[in-house]
C-alpha cells in the first residue's frame, strides 16, 4: 500500500483509507462482528486511515472503532472523525462550547484522550467564513481534545474557504469519475497549502462498481433508497448527486474501459483517485472483508494510462457536467 504525507496533517496515510459510515447500520444491518471483521481485514491489507463521524449510527461507528483500537494497540492506525450534525444546521451552533461537548462525546466512543483528527461534518456555509469558529478549534488543539481538525464540504467554495485558513489540516470532499469539479481549483490549493484532500464518494455511492442496474432495490434504511431526492441530506451525497439512470449508464462505459486494462471498476475508480496527486487518501467503505480487501488492493495498482482520464473527463462532460457542476 502506498502512502502520502500532507504536511498540514503531519502522518503518513494510506492512499487507500475506510469509510465507516456503512459500519454505523446507516447502510442496511450490519453486525458488531461483521463489522470488526472489516477493520480487520482493511488493517491487515495496509489501510492506515479510518474515517467515522458521531452521527454513523448515533455513534455506533465511532464505538465499534474504540473496540477495535482497544483490541489492537499500537496499530498506528490514524481515526478521522466529524462532528455538528447531531444539532440543528444553525451557524449559531457552532462554537467552543458545543465543541467541547461533542468532541467528548467522540473521545468517550473511541476510547481516547485526544482525537486524531476531527472534522466540521458539512456546516452551514457561512460556518467556514466565520473566524470564532477556527480560533475555538485552536483552543480544542492547544488543550489536547484534538490533536489537529478539518472539514468536509459539500461545494467546492466552501474547500477553498477552508483551505485558506492556516491550521485547517484536511478538507474532506466528494471527488470520484463522476464529479471532476474538485480538480479544477480545490485540488491545486490544497497542494500548494499542504492541506490533505480526503476524497469521499468515490465510487458514487456504488455506480461506480458496475454492479447495479436500473432495476436495483436498496434496503429501506439505506439512503441510496431514502435520499435520493435530497430528503434526509444534501443530495449530492447519494449516488454524487447523478441521476441514476444516466449514472447507470455512464457505469457501464466505465466498466468497459476497466475492464481493457484488466482491472475490476472499482478498483479502476479507486485507483484513478489515488493517483492524483494532490489527494491524500480515498475512503470507500466496505460492509464485508472482501469489499475491505478488494478496496484496499487498489492501493497497489500501476499506474494508469492518460488515456483512461481523457475518457473519464470526456463522459462527465457528456453525462453530468451540466447538472452537476454548477451545483457544487
Amino acid at each position: 500500500m502506498l502512502t502520502k504525507t500532507a504536511p498540514r496533517l503531519g502522518v503518513p496515510t494510506s492512499v487507500i483509507g475506510l469509510g465507516t459510515w456503512q459500519l454505523g447500520a446507516d447502510w442496511g444491518e450490519v453486525s458488531e462482528g461483521d463489522a470488526l471483521a472489516v477493520l480487520d481485514a482493511s488493517a491487515s491489507a495496509g489501510v492506515t486511515f479510518f474515517d467515522t463521524a458521531d452521527v454513523y449510527g448515533d455513534g455506533r461507528s465511532e464505538q465499534i472503532i474504540g473496540t477495535w483500537l482497544a483490541a489492537n494497540p499500537g496499530s498506528g492506525v490514524f481515526v478521522a472523525t466529524k462532528m455538528g450534525r447531531r444539532e440543528a444546521q444553525e451557524a449559531s451552533n457552532f462554537h467552543l462550547a458545543k465543541f467541547r461537548e461533542w468532541t467528548d462525546r467522540s473521545r468517550a466512543n473511541l476510547g481516547v484522550d485526544t482525537l486524531d483528527l476531527v472534522q466540521l461534518h458539512c456546516p452551514p456555509t457561512a460556518v467556514f467564513s466565520t473566524d470564532a469558529v477556527y480560533d475555538d478549534l485552536d483552543i480544542l488543539v492547544a488543550e489536547g481534545a484534538i490533536a489537529r481538525y478539518g472539514v468536509s464540504v459539500e461545494t467546492t467554495d466552501e474547500a477553498l474557504a477552508a483551505i485558506a485558513r492556516p491550521n485547517v489540516a484536511s478538507v474532506q470532499i466528494i471527488v470520484n469519475a463522476f464529479r471532476l469539479k474538485p480538480l479544477e481549483a480545490v485540488l491545486p490549493a490544497a497542494e500548494a497549502a499542504g492541506v490533505a484532500i480526503i476524497a469521499r464518494v468515490p465510487l458514487a455511492s456504488g455506480l461506480l462498481s458496475g454492479r447495479y442496474t436500473a432495476t436495483t432495490t436498496f434496503a429501506e434504511n439505506d439512503h441510496r433508497n431514502y435520499n435520493r431526492k435530497g430528503a434526509a441530506f444534501d443530495v449530492g451525497e447519494t449516488f454524487s448527486g447523478v441521476d441514476y439512470e444516466q449514472g447507470i449508464a455512464a457505469a457501464q462505459e466505465f466498466s468497459a474501459d476497466a475492464a481493457a486494462l484488466g482491472l475490476a471498476p472499482s478498483a479502476a475508480a479507486l485507483a484513478w483517485l489515488a493517483q492524483l496527486p494532490e489527494v491524500t487518501t480515498v475512503i470507500p467503505g466496505a460492509r464485508s472483508v472482501e469489499q475491505a480487501v478488494a478496496n484496499a488492493g487498489a492501493g497497489s495498482v500501476a499506474p494508469l494510462p492518460a488515456s483512461f482520464t481523457a475518457d473519464i473527463q470526456a463522459r462527465y462532460d457528456r453525462y453530468f457536467r451540466e447538472s452537476v457542476h454548477p451545483r457544487w
